[in-house]
């Protein structure tokens, strides 16, 4: 594939426009042959979990033409230890299993936050301890949120040592949750939890691994957006491929096994914005069956400060060229293969890291049809056939199942791409417009399939 950021570095002296038109450069001393350019690989490899801390060097080995073998080093990957696991020193509590509320902070809106901590003071279940872990906010507003909670020993806060964002911030507080909980809900800050939340998803959950609800969408001011979340898609919670597509699950309105805990950390990080309620999701129905309740338990506050709000609410500027005739076209063909591009990396491939670590992680637990259809996904940028079993879901849409919103043709254009660039680079040695490094994440790059992937993040 294609390097072109290895490329320039080698060539710095070398314009784009003299790339296919020479055969050396005896200015670069690491590459006076051009070979860098087609130098690229990526590969997904499983390292299983070690017994101790520290790092663990990666090195990629080669056997050259004349039989020697070369090693270079990729870089470092750190194994953790087992979070330190918080003790409870909480009220007595009346028998039933405990639920571990976990909650993440960073500088929140204190009138809406104070609201949420009086809705889940006012849950109508009495088992359940609050472990809020705060994202570094500003001293001022960490004083504040530790006002509010004070005098109540049902909320364990914490500061986490560093900025971590919203996804490392639910993985660190997954990590405190004690071996004394047996279920786990999610909690934003933000949100106003109706009285019987929790006693509800508690008594819905039965032998399934997870249990959520509906949503009610509301603005700041508790103004009625949405009385529903299934207004333009249809739910799921049994499809795991569609789970894997699509997320229909909002961290927020769902209650969990613990033991799902344990098969959804550490986080994978992938090379597009990753969400915790999703990844849970996934692992929870790999791991069992899914429960859901048909009424909103709670409602969801929507504000621009929101981490999806921003984005959402930024105007679209990627919109097709306006330009006629030919600079027109280059623009659009320009554009075109860009969004395919971030579609391949940040969705894609996002993807298929999430399918990988299923399978090594929950394989025990993982039915004949959904390890079939995690191996489907994951093939599908190799295999024609598994490409055609892609591509061809887009059509269960036309049968009522378009809970995936068609996020299935952004993938195969994503695929697509991949090809189309392995074959430019073959077909017109050293194209400067032949790009396949990695892409840094911006929902923007998605161009008019922005909003189904805000919608299927």
């Amino acid at each position: 594939m294609p390097r072109l950021d290895l490329f320039r570095s080698l060539h710095p002296a070398l314009p784009p426009e003299e790339w296919s038109a020479v055969a050396r450069d005896p200015s670069s001393e690491r590459d006076p042959e051009l070979r860098a350019y087609r130098s690229g690989f990526w590969a997904t490899i499983p390292i299983g979990p070690r017994a101790e801390p520290g790092e663990l060097r990666l090195a990629a080995v080669a056997e050259l033409g004349d039989g020697r073998i070369v090693t270079a080093p990729l870089g470092t990957v750190t194994a953790v230890a087992r979070p330190e696991r918080l003790s409870i020193d909480g009220p007595e509590r009346k028998g039933s299993p405990l639920i571990a509320v976990c909650m993440t902070t960073f500088n929140p809106d204190l009138r809406l936050f104070r609201t949420q901590i009086e809705s889940l003071r006012g849950q109508t279940d009495p088992d359940w301890v609050c472990f809020i872990s705060d994202d570094c906010s500003e001293f001022g507003r960490f004083e504040a949120i530790t006002d509010v909670v004070a005098g109540d020993d049902r909320f364990v806060l914490t500061r986490a040592p560093e900025r971590l964002g919203f996804y490392r911030n639910f993985e660190r507080v997954l990590g405190l949750v004690p071996d004394e909980a047996e279920l786990v809900a999610l909690c934003d800050h933000d949100d106003r939890w109706y009285p019987d939340k929790l006693e509800t998803l508690r008594a819905a959950i039965g032998d399934a691994e997870l249990a959520y609800s509906d949503v009610r969408l509301v603005d700041v001011e508790g103004r009625v957006r949405g009385e529903t979340l299934w207004r333009d898609r249809r739910n799921n919670h049994t499809n795991l491929a569609s789970l894997l597509i699509s997320n229909s699950i909002v961290g927020a309105s769902c209650l969990f096994r613990r033991r799902a805990i344990d098969s959804a950390l550490p986080f994978p990080r992938s090379p597009g914005w990753d969400f915790h309620d999703h990844w849970l999701a996934l692992v929870a129905l790999s791991l069992g069956d899914l429960a859901y309740v048909d009424r909103p338990l709670y409602d969801y506050v929507q504000h621009p400060s929101a981490v999806l709000g921003r984005v959402a609410s930024e105007p679209e500027t990627d919109q097709p060229d306006e330009r006629r005739g030919l600079p027109g076209l280059l623009e659009r063909r320009h554009g075109l293969l860009t969004r395919w591009r971030a579609a391949y990396f940040t969705a894609y491939l996002q993807r298929v890291l999430q399918a990988q670590t299923l399978l090594a992680r929950c394989s025990a637990d993982l039915t004949p049809s959904k390890r079939r259809a995690l191996r489907l996904f994951e093939a599908a940028a190799r295999s024609p056939v598994a490409l055609a079993w892609l591509a061809a879901r887009h059509l269960r849409a036309l049968t009522g199942a378009n809970e995936t919103l068609g996020m299935e043709k952004v993938l195969v254009r994503g695929i697509l791409w991949r090809h189309l660039i392995q074959l430019r680079a073959r077909r017109r040695p050293r194209d400067a417009s032949a790009d396949a490094s990695v892409p840094s994440f911006d929902p923007k790059a998605l161009g008019g399939s922005r909003r189904r992937w805000l919608a299927n993040r």
